[in-house]
């Protein structure tokens, strides 16, 4: 399955406010055979990254939309090295 890192820009995004919309991630990952591995909170720079098993881009950005609307503003298919 691809893997995805994508980038959400969030300024002013709490740690606790990242977590909860990862939970709410988990929660509907399932519905488009998604599953997200890891997210990383840059809180000085507003920055969230989602490392993402999924089957398309699309579906890893739906998963967000579903979630809470916080869609990725970038998105990258990735191979591990």
């Amino acid at each position: 399955m691809p893997r995805f890192i994508d980038v959400h820009n969030l300024p002013g995004a709490t740690a606790e406010a990242v977590a909860e919309a990862h939970e709410r991630d988990l929660e509907k990952q399932g519905e488009y055979d998604v599953n997200i591995l890891r997210y990383w909170f840059d809180q000085s720079n507003g920055k969230v990254f989602c490392l993402i098993d999924a089957p398309s881009s699309e579906a890893a950005n739906r998963v967000h939309a579903e979630a809470h609307g916080l869609v990725a503003d970038e998105i990258y298919e990735v191979q591990e090295g």
